[in-house]
């Protein structure tokens, strides 16, 4: 499939609002993966693709995942704003005929982030938090980071999501934490070669 038709088919399962938002994150994708030297069609791609299921019912959603043999951890399980991200990777892969990994990858933990994430995963992961479309406290702050560094957005974006989800006393992504980590780590290490 050309972009084009991947975008109609997205286009084909989400609200008129959540539809923008995927073209603003692809185009964001883009241009961060220009910057940082991904695969920039990779990742505009991923982009209009990230959020293929979050309009998309729980029930149908995890029918998806049961019926592609995704099994859930704790966290995800009682997190279903984590489910998108995974039915939508099963749903490219297995009906849309998406082989790519690092594509599959980077929509499966654009929500929570991951333990060893790749720079296509980076880049999603940032790009959903800063595209054109957003507008709440602190993005303008992500934006910025983002112009210098992903580890920088990652932690501000995590930390930022990390309060608000204790905030409402919802289940945190362990995940997530290990992506925050680690995108700590890469920084003190940046930072140490300076």
């Amino acid at each position: 499939m050309t972009f084009a038709e991947y975008e109609q088919e997205v286009k084909k399962h989400l609200t008129e609002k959540r539809f923008y938002h995927s073209q603003c994150v692809a185009r964001c994708a883009a241009e961060l993966a220009e910057r940082y030297g991904a695969d920039v069609e990779k990742a505009r791609l991923a982009g209009i693709l990230h959020d293929i299921m979050k309009d998309t019912d729980a029930e149908e959603q995890l029918k998806i995942m049961e019926q592609f043999g995704i099994m859930l951890t704790e966290a995800q399980r009682r997190g279903p704003s984590l489910w998108h991200a995974l039915s939508g990777a099963a749903y490219i892969e297995y009906i849309l005929g998406v082989g790519d990994r690092e594509i599959l990858d980077a929509v499966a933990c654009h929500t929570g982030g991951k333990s060893g994430m790749g720079l296509l995963d980076k880049v999603l992961f940032v790009a959903d938090y800063i595209s054109a479309d957003r507008d709440y406290p602190g993005v303008e702050r992500m934006r910025e980071l983002s112009k210098s560094s992903l580890e920088d957005a990652m932690v501000e974006g995590i930390a930022f999501t990390v309060s608000e989800k204790t905030g409402e006393r919802v289940t945190l992504d362990p995940q997530s934490i290990c992506a925050y980590n680690e995108a700590l780590w890469a920084l003190e290490e940046r930072r140490k070669g300076t």
